[in-house]
């Protein structure tokens, strides 16, 4: 297949247009079935007027396909590669649609939704390594926290579309927005076939020089394999995966050990980062904004739809925030201002609802809206990469998926329960969320080191210490930093960024 040849920048913005491919595709799924269940429609009558048990089981089992997807990339995705992983994505996710457009009974549609989860499950937890291992340090978080914008423009055509059809009585109210995800699996397949693999992947299969070509080619035209800083940059990632690599071949133990690697730390960042993203309530709003709105607030079918389509707009707006900040501020701040953010929202929400009036009804509406707008904020870029960011070249891929799985099962426990949690109490669901996202504060404060500005290989002395908190406690969260000094010579080193973080020097080289 012909593939154009691309240098520096062009590559870099190249890898990730696709990668936000397969997260406007994520994004999408999120949302798309919020506008077609909970209402007398054509949906409903298809499928016989499913009760509220039943209509989160058709929600929340396509989270369960993308636990099994996640699950199968623990196993297979190291073996099989960043790029080829993401294929096999796209195109599992065709073949899910494809069974879920043609459904015409209930067993049928949620075959469908598992089987396009396990291919979301094999995007989700293979795009943020693959970008984060092709992206330049410096503006690695913005280009990771663009996944999240396209993330919810996605939502937004979802939520569009679906209320677009909403005024027609034929089987096209809900077939042609299940069907429309195959436009963008397809586009995903075509995206990555053009696409180069990732550099630490490549060392990984001892495939050095192949490796250096796509480095040379990562950092521009008038660089070569045996330009002094690809070779440096080579050796660097080699390194990395030879310390890792001492013991063999993988073994599960690995993810349990401690010492300077710190993989059994780095695994439970992973996976703390995922569970409390859901933890905030995000997808309670996301997957069920339209239902929220009708049966909590008391509002018309048509208006919890049309805000259902606002509050995405908003969600839309909160996520091009952190584009121009995440890579000065750092991940630590974001979080924690966006919990904070998340857990006042909510309160005020709560006691607006139980004053029980109308324009009481309208300011939670509202409280909601300015929700997104945090949520935006932190919680919804930062989890979906930060897990790549802290783990091991060895591990990245087996992290991201153990993390991606349990992000999946917190989801699925949330979309399963809210249409319960909301018939039964009601408001009272937004105060279980406030108090969530107030405990977020300190465990992000207390347990998560700081990235921001790291080559992925310097990312490991941050696990040099010891301790419950890795020395995140009593430096604040501030790490290290790989930062070039005396321009003239082109000399690096590591330099510390704040007192009480050992670092061994590492020796001065030359380009």
């Amino acid at each position: 297949m012909w593939k154009p040849k691309l240098y520096g920048n062009a590559l870099v913005y190249t890898i990730t247009a696709c990668c936000c491919q397969g997260f406007l595709l994520l994004g999408y799924d999120q949302g798309v079935m919020s506008g077609i269940i909970g209402a007398d429609n054509r949906f409903a009558k298809d499928f016989n007027y499913p009760g509220t048990s039943t209509q989160g089981t058709i929600v929340a089992i396509y989270d369960i396909g993308c636990v099994v997807g996640s699950i199968l990339c623990f196993y297979i995705g190291e073996k099989m590669g960043r790029k080829r992983m993401i294929m096999a994505g796209g195109i599992t996710m065709l073949v899910g649609t494809a069974i879920l457009t043609s459904s015409t009974t209930l067993a049928q549609l949620i075959v469908g939704r598992i089987v396009t989860g396990i291919g979301n499950g094999f995007n989700s937890s293979t795009i943020p390594v693959y970008q984060a291992e092709c992206s330049p340090a410096r503006v690695r978080g913005m280009l990771l926290t663009t996944q999240a914008v396209v993330t919810i423009f996605g939502l937004c055509i979802a939520y569009w579309l679906d209320y677009g059809t909403s005024f027609n009585d034929g089987p096209m109210q809900w077939r042609l927005p299940l069907g429309f995800q195959a436009f963008f699996a397809l586009l995903l397949v075509l995206q990555i076939l053009m696409l180069p693999e990732t550099p630490r992947w490549l060392v990984a299969q001892d495939r050095g020089e192949e490796a250096a070509q796509v480095l040379a080619d990562l950092e521009g035209e008038e660089y070569s394999p045996d330009h002094p800083r690809i070779v440096e940059l080579r050796q660097d990632i080699e390194a990395s995966v030879a310390l890792e690599s001492q013991g063999g071949p993988f073994k599960f133990k690995e993810l349990f050990i401690g010492g300077k690697i710190q993989n059994f730390r780095r695994i439970c960042l992973a996976i703390a980062v995922m569970v409390m993203q859901q933890a905030t309530g995000a997808n309670m709003i996301n997957y069920y904004a339209p239902v929220v709105y009708q049966q909590t607030m008391g509002l018309t079918r048509n208006m919890s739809l049309i805000l259902g389509g606002c509050t995405s707009l908003t969600y839309l707006v909160g996520s091009f925030i952190p584009l121009w900040i995440v890579d000065r501020l750092g991940r630590r701040p974001l979080l924690m201002f966006s919990s904070i953010g998340l857990c006042l929202c909510f309160s005020l929400a709560s006691i607006l609802l139980s004053l029980e009036s109308v324009s009481a009804a309208y300011g939670a509406c509202a409280m909601v809206f300015v929700f997104q707008i945090f949520l935006g904020i932190g919680w919804l870029p930062v989890p979906w990469y930060y897990g790549s960011e802290v783990s091991t070249t060895r591990l990245r891929s087996r992290a991201q998926a153990i993390g991606s799985a349990f992000n999946w099962l917190a989801v699925f426990t949330v979309v399963e329960i809210t249409p319960i949690a909301i018939d039964n109490i009601g408001w009272k669901t937004f105060i279980i969320f406030a108090v969530f996202n107030a405990g977020m504060v300190p465990i992000v404060y207390c347990f998560f080191p700081e990235t921001k500005g790291l080559e992925l290989e310097d990312v490991d002395h941050l696990f040099d210490r010891g301790g419950i908190t890795g020395g995140v406690w009593s430096t604040g969260g501030k790490t290290v930093e790989r930062r070039r000094v005396g321009e003239e010579t082109g000399v690096f080193e590591r330099a510390e960024k704040a007192s009480g973080v050992h670092l061994e020097d590492a020796p001065a080289r030359k380009e």
